[in-house]
């Protein structure tokens, strides 16, 4: 079955390493000032997808495959804002979605809580994982591949049946002591917020002065080590965030996700995955992807970065123009 090799190529490359690099952790955190030449030779090797968006749509190798699209939240479908707590998309930006959720199944594969992200898109429309892709809710089914303890049919506030997986919910006690500690101890930094995303903690420093950053980064490290046999330390855009050590990722959601929606052919010859993603969180989701030659790994930025994506989009609202024109492209066909 292709998905148990997809685990095989995730398992290898997500073996949980406290011990990341500093250097590569901030990859994200550090943007790369392009000049012309600069993006121009980035775009030669992750060239817009909304350009050759007709191009993508238009082989002949896809034809009769389902579409499935995967898509981040922050940084794509709302732009990076100060205040993480406003994080808005915009009313075109959730119509887009509506539409495409209509058309093709979708999934929105947040590092938020999966409430919170819910909160903001408000559409019935799509599947939500939060705490990058620990909290799943999606369609009823039990997947026998994966521990039942893990798995959860319930209905949703309008009555529709719905699966919930957890794979990390036994870590949630030792979660709520880790998030009161680093809201305690950071209480004497100005301009740090401590964010609680169910299975995950981000601790924000957008605000922090640079003076201060060195003492912040010295007390999550301290906490940390306190529960270092089971948690470790992830960094994203001006965030550090503390998660459990399971083998588990935006990559395994979307496996996950994958499986329960109904795509489990042998070879993967019926479904076309889009995956479109900002941060450096979402490299997993399009490793995924392309280690099985799989798809389209799109990664949202207008700066250089180091990714394994194949296409490109600027930002959010280069991201709109695509999603309009993907379900304007699935309503032209016969």
């Amino acid at each position: 079955m292709v998905t148990q090799s997809i685990r095989g190529v995730l398992g290898v490359q997500n073996k949980v390493t406290a011990a990341q690099s500093d250097d590569d952790n901030k990859l994200t955190d550090k943007a790369i000032v392009p000049d012309d030449a600069t993006y121009a030779s980035w775009l030669e090797e992750h060239p817009s997808a909304l350009m050759l968006f007709h191009r993508m749509m238009g082989s002949k190798s896809w034809f009769g495959k389902q579409i499935v699209v995967f898509l981040d939240y922050d940084g794509t479908l709302s732009p990076i804002v100060d205040d993480p707590n406003h994080a808005f998309m915009s009313e075109p930006m959730r119509s887009a979605v509506r539409e495409v959720g209509k058309l093709f199944p979708t999934a929105i594969i947040s590092g938020r809580s999966r409430n919170k992200v819910r909160e903001f898109v408000k559409l019935d429309e799509v599947y939500y994982a939060g705490s990058h892709g620990m909290d799943i809710i999606g369609p009823p089914q039990h997947m026998k591949s994966y521990d039942r303890k893990f798995q959860t049919n319930t209905h949703d506030d309008k009555g529709k049946e719905i699966t919930i997986f957890q794979p990390a919910k036994e870590f949630l006690p030792t979660i709520s002591k880790i998030l009161e500690e680093l809201k305690e101890r950071t209480s004497g930094i100005p301009g740090t917020f401590v964010e609680d995303n169910r299975f995950c903690i981000s601790v924000h420093y957008r605000h922090v002065l640079d003076e201060d950053y060195e003492a912040l980064e010295g007390i999550v490290k301290d906490v940390l080590m306190t529960y270092s046999s089971s948690f470790h330390m992830t960094r994203g855009k001006k965030v550090m965030e503390i998660r459990p050590s399971i083998e588990w990722n935006k990559g395994n959601a979307l496996v996950y996700l994958l499986e329960t929606i109904g795509f489990t052919s042998d070879d993967c010859s019926n479904i076309l995955p889009f995956y479109l993603g900002d941060d450096k969180t979402d490299e997993d989701a399009f490793k995924a992807l392309r280690k099985q030659g799989i798809g389209y790994p799109i990664i949202v930025s207008s700066v250089p970065r180091v990714t394994v994506a194949s296409h490109s989009l600027r930002d959010p609202l280069e991201v709109l123009s695509f999603l309009k024109s993907l379900a304007n492209w699935r309503k032209e066909q016969p």
